[in-house]
């Protein structure tokens, strides 16, 4: 449950609330109606119907890749996810516990109470525990990830306890470890575990329990098979058009709406499974829940793909300029006093790192730092850090000829530390560092993932913009680069700020290209190339930057083509959880592109949850600002 965003669903808490009535109740009911034509008692009928008040995210990234996250309709159905998968799994515990024993209104009010009370100590009580452990653990990455896999274990138990099943007391503590762990490396490692290790062996349990003649066999009785399929489809998008006319959205967000809460995996399969078990389902609606995986999950992402194309932010991201942010202290530089720090470790790619260091510096009157951060030994007298130590200033030695040469203020820096990501940034953040230059490293091992590579660590950490690059020629050489914007917002300023500051320094054009889906209708590419205008407008390069827009199925693809043009690819490393086991610190498109371009690639990762390089273009944000609100006076 840490995939749900609690900020965005505060946002929208009360409509998400009415559409996440709509999309459970209705849903729950029609499943009742089923069970009860097919001849099930009362109890396993509303099990049945809460099978179908669930719902899975499955097609948030085609949502996040076409940046309409935002839209009013997409936010409100994410945040209803939270009200369907709790009333679910509310209802089944209740259905098991009263399928359990001599069912009475007694025992059903005691069960009730029981959950209510389990419910806010896990709510409540691991959410204050785990913001006072995490304080107190610092960067102990490895102690918060097995405090969360406590609270899960410890969540379980106390559903086995009070005698509901110990999928609702996982789910519980999904929600209560939610805002603690944030978007940070600890959220990823537990995506990491749960989707190599926990969930393939939950799926092997439910193979072991399919009979594959039975299943067969029970193709015969197809009817169960199609009324549910009809059952839930027709349900939920009964459910989001109402909550379409009640809102007053559009055609196109109410059918987003319903492709989004089609999808049937994780909660409808584990409750069936549950109830399988108990004795409360039989073989042929399991085998009819896993067709009802299988069409939903294929048939939602399909609508929402092409849905979703149309759909526009309801608040346009980059209009949100008036709204002052805070300031960061020993972040906010002017780009005269620009300092680049340049972590020392590989002399294959020192020469390359420091000359594109050298450019940035010189345009911004400003220094580089080559950094050497020696691990720490327990004893400093200790003959293998005297070694290490030779190695440093060797490496230092030779940075500072090569940044002299390239006509550099350099100022070499020799750190010890216990830890080398985080000697990177502690010695960033005490050198007022505004962007730290490092090559490509490996990070799609097994170990990178588990652990995190150096660049991971080091981005996570870093309290100013990280500049990864793979630099195949001279930076002095660099003619043509290519920035793509995968969502045309705000967001995207940072890097194509970085790139026209680039551009500036060595002379060169610079192009922002952007992919939109081929089924984008004309008001919404109008909409893309308003954006994209924008953005260019804040470049603020010597030479107007020129925008592309192609409309492709094949995003990867069509950037590595047009790439082809280019000395330089420029890419934002956004910190998204990828929906499989792999590239776990970057972009969901990021290391597809990168694998494949044969040109120089320098992707710029951002600090966490803080405004970057906000002075490179902060008084010109501003005067927009001010035009706009004089122009509207």
């Amino acid at each position: 449950m840490t995939e749900i965003d609690l900020a965005q669903f505060r946002a929208t808490k009360y409509r998400s609330a009415g559409f996440g009535f709509l999309t459970f109740a209705v849903p729950l009911i029609t499943g009742t109606i089923v069970g009860r034509l097919f001849g099930f008692d009362w109890n396993p009928s509303i099990l049945i119907g809460s099978l179908f008040a669930s719902h899975t995210l499955l097609a948030y990234p085609i949502i996040s890749r076409l940046g309409v996250v935002n839209n009013e309709a997409v936010t409100v159905t994410i945040g209803a996810t939270i009200f369907t998968d709790v009333g679910a799994l509310l209802v089944l515990a209740v259905c098991v516990g009263i399928n359990k024993g001599n069912f009475s209104a007694l025992s059903l009010g005691s069960l009730l109470l029981a959950l209510l009370i389990y419910s806010a100590v896990i709510l409540f009580g691991f959410s204050w525990l785990g913001k006072e452990f995490f304080r107190r653990s610092g960067d102990e990455e490895g102690n918060q990830f097995l405090f969360v896999l406590l609270v899960v274990f410890v969540s379980a138990l106390g559903a086995e306890l009070i005698g509901v099943e110990k999928i609702v007391g996982a789910f519980l503590a999904g929600l209560a470890v939610n805002s603690i762990v944030g978007d940070g490396p600890v959220k990823e490692k537990i995506l990491f575990v749960g989707t190599v290790l926990f969930v393939p062996i939950f799926f092997v349990d439910v193979g072991l329990l399919i009979d594959l003649p039975a299943f067969v066999r029970s193709m015969g009785a197809i009817g169960l098979t199609l009324t549910i399929l009809v059952g839930l489809i027709g349900s939920k998008f009964l459910a989001a058009l109402l909550a379409q006319l009640a809102y007053r959205y559009s055609w196109r967000e109410g059918i987003t709406m319903w492709s989004l809460s089609m999808p049937q995996v994780a909660a409808t399969l584990a409750a069936t499974f549950v109830g399988y078990r108990e004795g409360m389902l039989t073989e042929d609606v399991l085998n009819s829940v896993i067709v009802l995986m299988l069409v939903t999950s294929t048939l939602g992402p399909l609508i929402t793909a092409r849905a979703a194309a149309g759909l526009t932010p309801t608040s346009e991201p980059l209009l949100d300029l008036e709204i002052e942010q805070p300031e960061i202290p020993s972040v906010a530089l002017e780009p005269e006093q620009l300092t680049i720090v340049v972590p020392v470790y590989n002399p294959n790619t020192e020469r390359n790192l420091l000359e594109m260091a050298a450019l940035l510096a010189q345009h911004a009157a400003g220094r580089i730092v080559p950094l050497a951060v020696t691990p720490a030994h327990a004893h400093m007298d200790a003959p293998e850090l005297d070694q290490a130590l030779q190695r440093s200033r060797a490496l230092l030695a030779r940075a500072t000829e090569l940044g002299q040469e390239f006509g550099a203020v350099v100022e070499p820096l020799l750190r010890i530390d216990d830890n080398v990501a985080q000697g990177i940034s502690r010695a960033s953040r005490e050198q007022e560092a505004s962007l730290i230059v490092m090559g490509w490293g490996q990070t799609a091992g097994l170990r990178a993932r588990l652990f995190g590579s150096l660049i991971d660590r080091t981005l996570w950490s870093a309290h100013c913009p990280v500049a990864v690059t793979r630099l195949l020629q001279p930076a002095a050489t660099i003619r043509r680069i290519l920035v793509p914007v995968e969502t045309p917002a705000r967001k995207a300023l940072q890097t194509v700020r970085f790139a026209s500051i680039l551009a500036k320094a060595n002379h060169v054009e610079m192009t922002l290209l952007h992919v939109a889906d081929p089924h984008s209708p004309a008001d919404r590419m109008t909409w893309l190339k308003s954006q994209l205008d924008w953005l260019s407008a804040q470049a603020n390069a010597a030479v107007k930057p020129e925008i592309q827009i192609l409309q492709a199925e094949d995003v990867v693809s069509t950037i590595v083509q047009q790439a082809h043009a280019y000395d330089l690819v420029i890419l934002r490393a956004s910190r998204r959880r990828s929906s499989g086991i792999g590239e776990l610190t970057l972009g969901s498109i990021t290391v597809p592109i990168v694998k494949q371009l044969n040109c120089s690639v320098i992707t710029l990762g951002e600090p966490q949850r803080k405004p970057l390089m906000r002075p490179l273009y902060r008084s010109h944000a501003s005067s927009v600002s001010n035009s706009a609100k004089s122009s509207t006076a």
